[in-house]
């Protein structure tokens, strides 16, 4: 029996989900990660402030109506490139299919807010390519009508090319993992290559296609960089401007509240439809997909076509930035230069070096005593990944602005001293704001691995006498050594390209390179910003060449790619 360990009932085994210690760390952890949460929906029920009021009367409905816009324009543009270039380059055969594959997660590389800069610089009306139409046509202002980018529906453009990476990457997963087999079976039903996709291969990936939308919706309710600089009117680009710009905690934490229930009913909603209906092959017999050559002309056809989510979302931009920087470059020199790359590194190496030893407590902590209770933990302490960062920068700063005021206070009254702001004047609240939005990154990455090691291993170390952290330095660590590197790689990454967060919640002075360029580039500054920028893009580059290995590795039974 395959993936089955059958373990000898004479000898002691390790008492699953009967070590109250274990359960009681992952819900101190939970509690810790989801505060901010509840101190941002805490503020649902507190009184209105004339600003709240204001903004309620007069931009409430318009950010309403562009956010479910927004996100229902990204999800159908990323569920329609994504799906579209799985299942074109798992199950057809055309020119350069193999490169193209792991071509499409490129655009992953580049932040979202970093593409929107270069497409406003290039679609502007000085820009080149409204430049080039005049030299060549002889046009003038108002004599031709060329689409606005900065509006709503470059806004959903523009994210869906930065965002269908995740769609293409759990659809592809899914479609080869499915059996030619039962394709053939509708092929002998009369059904051809159109009804066969759409009433076979569709539903059986159905799941996956759920779970790389969901993470869209959340990455397009996350996102702030991008809708702030094409003047976007949303919840996350209102946060940001109530607090530093009205200058009112109290109405931001509200708005944060009100977006942070669209997010848990994103949520919910996506877990229902996934468990709703599941769809499983009937046989455990398969044959590995053969991809259908198509004739030279299609096969260009279809290779234009899949090639135009990574022009327009790695190539375009990413070349773009390449020209800027080598022509303008960052005008404050290489050593202010380093200074951001500098911070932005250590605020990285922190969160590295804090979360993926607590991602791999948290694992082997689901391991030893798994459960119910065990199961809400850590469902609680990985939520943060939905939450967008500005809502949990609110969250985090109010109930660390409150014990900072009473530590001053105490100090004042008994010793007459005031330190000052000491938890959120640091690098603190900005770890901790990390550590609520990326835990779940470090867990998932650090647990996947974990669940491919046999539990006999475990068993075999604590006969042998090892205690538990035993087992995890000398037996697990060894193993997960590639898991731990592979989740250190993408949350580096991660926290490398983070901007509302940081933006919100950076001590005064201390700027990172997307804060940097985010600001540059908010001033039409892109040139001097080109730099900051393709620093980010390459080492985003890296999480993407690790997920093409990956995937390269768990490709089943495609004969061509080998």
């Amino acid at each position: 029996m395959t993936g089955i360990t059958l373990a000898n009932s004479s000898q002691p085994q390790p008492r699953h989900g009967r070590n109250p210690r274990w359960v009681g760390f992952a819900m101190l952890v939970a509690l810790v990660v989801a505060a901010p949460i509840i101190a941002v929906l805490i503020n649902l029920g507190r009184p209105t402030s004339g600003v709240f009021s204001h903004l309620a009367s007069t931009v409430l409905p318009e950010m309403l109506l562009n956010t479910a816009l927004l996100v229902l324009g990204v999800g159908l543009g990323s569920l329609v490139m994504g799906v579209g270039c799985a299942w074109a380059v798992t199950m057809l055969d055309f020119p350069f299919r193999r490169h193209l594959a792991w071509l499409l997660f490129l655009p992953l590389a580049i932040p979202s807010y970093v593409a929107a800069f270069v497409y406003g610089d290039l679609m502007q009306f000085s820009g080149p390519i409204q430049t080039g139409l005049r030299q060549i046509f002889g046009w003038s202002r108002g004599d031709y009508w060329f689409p606005d980018m900065l509006s709503l529906g470059g806004a959903i453009l523009l994210l869906s090319l930065a965002f269908y990476p995740y769609v293409f990457m759990l659809a592809r997963a899914a479609f080869q993992e499915q059996s030619v087999c039962v394709l053939e079976v509708g092929r002998t039903l009369g059904l051809g290559p159109w009804a066969r996709f759409r009433r076979i291969a569709l539903p059986l990936a159905r799941p996956m296609i759920a779970g790389g939308l969901a993470l869209v919706m959340m990455e397009t309710l996350s996102e702030f960089g991008a809708v702030s600089y094409f003047g976007v009117p949303t919840f996350t680009t209102a946060i940001y401007r109530t607090w530093f710009g009205m200058g009112d905690p109290v109405a931001a934490a509200q708005l944060a509240s009100m977006l942070m229930v669209f997010v848990l009913a994103a949520v919910m909603l996506e877990r229902a439809a996934r468990q709703a209906k599941r769809f499983h092959h009937s046989s455990a017999r398969t044959r590995p997909l053969q991809p259908a050559r198509l004739p030279v002309g299609r096969g260009l056809l279809v290779l234009g076509l899949c090639s135009l989510p990574l022009l327009l979302g790695f190539c375009l931009p990413g070349g773009w930035l390449l020209h800027l920087a080598i022509a303008e470059g960052d005008g404050l020199g290489m050593q202010r230069l380093a200074g951001f790359t500098l911070n932005s590194f250590i605020l990285s190496g922190l969160a590295v070096l804090v979360l993926v030893p607590l991602a791999l407590a948290l694992a082997y902590a689901q391991r030893l005593a798994p459960g119910r209770m065990m199961g809400w933990s850590l469902q609680f302490a990985t939520i943060g990944y939905a939450v967008p960062g500005s809502v949990i920068a609110i969250g985090v700063l109010l109930p660390l602005a409150t014990i900072d005021h009473g530590i001053n206070d105490w100090l004042q009254s008994w010793f007459g001293w005031a330190p000052g702001l000491l938890l959120t004047g640091g690098l603190v609240a900005l770890l901790y704001a990390y550590a609520v939005r990326f835990l779940a990154v470090a867990f998932n990455g650090v647990d996947g691995g974990l669940h491919r090691i046999r539990p006999s291993l475990d068993h075999a170390a604590r006969l042998l006498g090892e205690k538990p952290l035993g087992v995890v330095r000398r037996v697990h660590v060894p193993l997960l050594r590639s898991s731990l590197l592979a989740a250190a790689m993408l949350l580096f990454v991660d926290v490398l390209k983070e901007l509302p967060a940081t933006l919100i919640v950076r001590p005064f002075d201390f700027d990172t390179l997307a804060v940097r360029v985010y600001q540059l580039a908010s001033d039409e500054r892109l040139g001097e910003a080109s730099t900051g920028a393709l620093i980010i893009v390459l080492v985003g580059l890296l999480p993407v060449l690790w997920l093409n290995r990956v995937t390269a590795r768990s490709r089943a039974g495609d004969e061509s790619d080998r």
